[in-house]
């Protein structure tokens, strides 16, 4: 058995318009590699060049191996190195990333062979570091790969291979983001829907999940529309408006807000002028005085253990 191993996982983005909790799709604009370490002392430590914290309860690796660790009852000490790719606070799955590594790592270190939904599990434990809260679907994203469908009660992740002509190009806007960000954005979101506001989501949720069964991205980005979460949140990005017409105009087929935001997503086709899409999204920010890094991406594979 192995007493090191390197797990690398993918940034991810979550919603997709309507499908607020239950969709999300990993893209590989960035990733997170974790390192976990046996060591004999017990306890768990945690080694980190960037800004996160280092005290296993409030860190979202640190969470996930504290899990298994009671859940399987290994007698080991684990150092958890963490090397940060993936933006925090940005709506691309930071922490998730970080917590899809750490559990995939856990289970090849163990040799648990752990199922799909149990490894997801896990992860989402440790996003209560960080969101406050589980949340599944930026970790189902991360850990399984391609495009995921979260049902909970019990937890059961449906995965679909993404068109392989999809593309994406994301806006991330140099903004200051409040600490508690997913707690803030998430409170904002009204707790009373109206019934046409619902069906008009359910129907565009479905016809999404049709557009990557059938692999057919003007599905996917012409039903990429929200009309409950993105109005409630879209006020927290300035811009945000003129983002998504000038990407639209520049031959998007859909735009939304990437998880909690504040970056903002576009969905294309591999064929399309993304560049173009980018320098309007870019543009789209200047009208709110918001400088803004943008990253063309296709959808990713989970998390994977470095040879």
């Amino acid at each position: 058995m192995a007493s090191r191993i390197t797990v690398k996982a993918p940034s991810s983005t979550a919603n997709l318009g309507p499908g607020f909790d239950v969709f999300g799709l990993a893209v590989d604009a960035f990733f997170d590699e974790v390192t976990l370490t046996k060591k004999k002392q017990k306890g768990i430590t945690i080694v980190t060049d960037d800004d996160v914290p280092t005290n296993p309860h409030n860190n979202t690796a640190g969470l996930v191996v504290k899990n298994m660790i009671e859940k399987f009852k290994t007698k080991d000490g684990i150092e958890i190195n963490i090397r940060k790719g993936v933006p925090a606070g940005f709506g691309m799955g930071s922490s998730a990333a970080s917590a899809a590594a750490t559990a995939v790592a856990f289970d090849k270190l163990y040799g648990l062979r752990l199922d799909g939904n149990l490894l997801v599990e896990f992860a989402g434990s440790g996003e209560k570091a960080s969101a406050g809260s589980v949340h599944y679907d930026n970790v189902a994203a991360s850990v399984l790969g391609g495009f995921v469908i979260v049902r909970t009660n019990p937890l059961d992740v449906i995965m679909v291979d993404p068109p392989a002509n999809l593309r994406m190009c994301v806006a991330i806007p140099k903004l200051q983001v409040p600490k508690k960000k997913t707690k803030v954005s998430r409170g904002v979101i009204p707790k009373k829907v109206g019934l046409s506001d619902s069906v008009f989501n359910l129907s565009n949720a479905a016809a999404i999940v049709m557009g990557f069964v059938k692999k057919d991205p003007e599905l996917i980005g012409s039903s990429i529309k929200d009309a409950i979460v993105e109005p409630a949140r879209k006020h927290m990005i300035p811009g945000f408006a003129n983002v998504k017409e000038n990407a639209l105009r520049a031959g998007a087929l859909g735009v939304t807000i990437s998880g909690a935001g504040p970056s903002v997503i576009a969905f294309s086709r591999r064929s399309a002028d993304l560049k173009k899409i980018c320098l309007a999204m870019s543009k789209g920010f200047s009208t709110a005085d918001i400088k803004c890094q943008t990253v063309i991406c296709k959808p990713s594979k989970g998390a994977i253990a470095q040879k």
